[in-house]
């Protein structure tokens, strides 16, 4: 393990794991995922982004947008509108009972955090974030 563990991309791809996990085992009761999660993070910073965008912005398959936004309107947590500007395509919207599950959801949130970067102090936190947000706008677009 020794040689693993010094490997930076594969620490990466076992905390993103471990992140999915535990994010997806505080969502379970609500029958989300962390990719309805993020997606409705998504939505609540973007006002109506059309449908077939949300694929290259969240970088999920377009087929799997699909099904996510089906899912999150069954919920009443999203709806989908005709774009003002091309009634053929379609904007996706938060609804007020997607805000309301984003806030309930925000505390979980922070415990899923908070259990990972346990061993971090307030600084060492506040300086990780900013090298994988660096990180991931330069690779991630």
């Amino acid at each position: 393990m020794r040689a693993l563990h010094a490997d930076t991309g594969y620490l990466l791809y076992r905390l993103g794991m471990r992140s999915g996990q535990l994010f997806n085992s505080s969502l379970q009761e609500s029958g989300l995922r962390l990719r309805h999660y993020a997606l409705l993070r998504f939505l609540a910073t973007s006002p109506g982004p059309l449908q077939r965008e949300l694929s290259a912005s969240l970088g999920y398959d377009p087929s799997a947008i699909v099904g996510l936004v089906d899912d999150l309107e069954k919920l009443g947590f999203a709806e989908r509108r005709p774009a003002p500007d091309d009634r053929r395509s379609r904007i996706v919207l938060l609804t007020e009972n997607g805000r309301s599950f984003l806030r309930d959801t925000d505390e979980a949130g922070q415990r899923v955090t908070n259990d990972l970067l346990g061993p971090l102090d307030a600084d060492e936190r506040e300086t990780l974030h900013v090298l994988l947000q660096k990180v991931a706008e330069a690779g991630l677009g």
